[in-house]
């Protein structure tokens, strides 16, 4: 009965498989008809997983090869795999059925020649370092901390953010972002033309001038960064007069714009650790400066204090300095009064010379003698002023009678006139000399009255006079024989003899008697 019943479902004469028995059905062929094998192409992306093990592509002008190298295999590599690279791989041909893929794992690499784009990109960074785009001297100086950073990358990617992030971390800085593409056709001109265009910024303007450059782009494959090997941007970069850094790829990523840039970075991270220093340290290293100066200060203070305790040490004390002249300040001062008294005693002596030389042979004498000769030229002048004008009136009024004309005459009578007038004033002028003269000479008689040596005999000194003239000290007394002495008064002299005195021994007094013991 059942078997009459149709089958609902028709039946096929494929057969059925489940995904597992394909996928280990492909995996078997592969390895199967292939095995190990040869194969010769160039190195595109590469990519190391945390776990160690390496995944790089391996392709030609069509197609692409996926391929592994293990943790453990890497290590027997005889070079190490870099992307743009021609070499030739051998291993097994292998599937992964989880995700419908087949790749070569790769024990064994060698090099089998440079690549297209490698050749390329080799030949245009020969020509550019012949123009001196890469000179060491072209390289400018980073600022120390910038005022103004400009970023030229992509506002969408991870690099902008980092870039913030860390600058933000060490030191805020006013960011200046120009979004350009990073890969594809127009990268490179979107590039070359940001850099270009904050060059042309002007200082001070409304918008500040950057004091550095950060061109910045994430990880990628060689032809994901080929934008950065053009020429456009290599030559924007070496005309750049703001300091530049170019973080372009991963730390084995190397583009043309880092030989032209003035700072390669590893990474967009590191060019902004390369941009700012860190604030915190900046301030602790300041603390710790300023501490190291108080420190240095301190103990410069506290050496030129105990300096000066051993200088001190070593100088004498006060009283010692200053007793020497302490001592010669107490002797001049007994020596004083004697000094006093000897240089009176001089001064005394000279003024009794002077007033034995001013006697009456002395200034009196040539005062008189002198007032008498002026009164007998006063005498001669006044008889001889009148025959003077006399004998000139006479000869005026001879002449006078020679001419003839009035006027004439009358001028020498004016002048005759004239000549009686001077005299008169002559003779007034002659008087008063005179007169002057003889004051002057009255003055001069008071003077010596005051200064003379009879004042001083009047209280109570004597004049010492021999033959010789005034005599100052006792041994010229005594060896004159004979001298006067003058007291005051006009008559009081008296004359003494003198002469060499002795003296008698007085006569000892017999001593005492003191007696017989006996």
């Amino acid at each position: 009965m059942d078997d009459l019943i149709d089958d609902p479902a028709p039946r096929r004469n494929e057969a059925e498989y489940t995904v597992s028995e394909i996928s280990g059905a492909v995996k078997r062929a592969l390895e199967d008809n292939f095995g190990r094998i040869r194969v010769k192409g160039e190195i595109g992306r590469i990519f190391r997983a945390r776990s160690g093990h390496l995944y790089y592509d391996i392709k030609d002008e069509r197609n692409v090869l996926a391929c592994t190298t293990w943790k453990g295999q890497i290590a027997q590599l005889s070079v190490t795999p870099e992307e743009g690279m021609e070499v030739i791989v051998t291993g097994r041909l292998s599937a992964f059925g989880a995700q419908s893929k087949y790749n070569l794992n790769v024990d064994a690499m060698e090099v089998a020649g440079a690549g297209a784009l490698m050749a390329m990109l080799e030949k245009r960074r020969a020509a550019l370092a012949a123009e001196g785009l890469f000179d060491a001297e072209r390289k400018q100086r980073l600022p120390f901390l910038p005022a103004v950073i400009g970023v030229v990358t992509s506002p969408q990617g991870a690099v902008i953010r980092d870039i913030l992030h860390r600058l933000r971390e060490r030191f805020p800085r006013h960011v200046l972002i120009w979004p350009v593409a990073v890969q594809g056709k127009t990268s490179a001109a979107e590039v070359a033309n940001a850099i270009r265009g904050f060059t042309a910024l002007p200082p001070g303007g409304a918008i500040p001038r950057p004091d550095l450059l950060i061109v910045a782009r994430g990880g990628g494959s060689i032809e994901d960064l080929w934008g950065f090997n053009e020429e456009i941007v290599v030559r924007a970069v070496a005309d750049c007069d703001i300091p530049l850094i170019s973080a372009v790829g991963h730390e084995t990523d190397t583009t043309l714009i880092d030989h032209a840039s003035d700072r390669r970075a590893p990474t967009p991270t590191a060019a902004a650790e390369m941009a700012v220093p860190v604030r915190l340290d900046l301030a602790a290293a300041v603390q710790d400066l300023g501490m190291r100066q108080a420190r240095a200060v301190r103990a410069g203070v506290t050496a030129r204090r105990q300096r000066w305790a051993d200088l001190s040490r070593g100088l004498p004390r006060r009283d010692a300095l200053l007793a020497p002249a302490r001592q010669r300040l107490d002797l001049a001062g007994d020596r004083l009064p004697a000094s006093l008294r000897a240089r009176t005693a001089r001064a005394r002596v000279a003024l009794s010379r002077l007033e034995g030389r001013s006697a009456p042979h002395g200034l009196g004498s040539r005062l008189a003698a002198e007032g008498r000769r002026l009164d007998q030229l006063s005498l001669r002048l006044a008889a001889a002023m009148p025959r003077a004008v006399s004998r000139a009136s006479e000869e005026l009024a001879r002449r006078t009678a020679r001419l003839s004309p009035d006027p004439l005459r009358r001028r020498l009578t004016d002048a005759v006139g004239r000549l009686d007038n001077v005299d008169g004033r002559f003779a007034v002028v002659v008087a008063a000399r005179q007169t002057k003269l003889r004051e002057r000479v009255v003055a001069l008689g008071r003077l010596l009255a005051s200064l003379g040596y009879e004042r001083t005999l009047e209280r109570g000194f004597a004049v010492v006079r021999d033959s010789d003239g005034i005599v100052t000290d006792a041994a010229s007394a005594r060896a004159a024989g004979r001298i006067t002495i003058q007291f005051a008064g006009d008559d009081d002299r008296v004359e003494a003899v003198t002469g060499a005195t002795r003296r008698t021994p007085r006569a000892k007094p017999p001593p005492p008697d003191q007696g017989d013991l006996f």
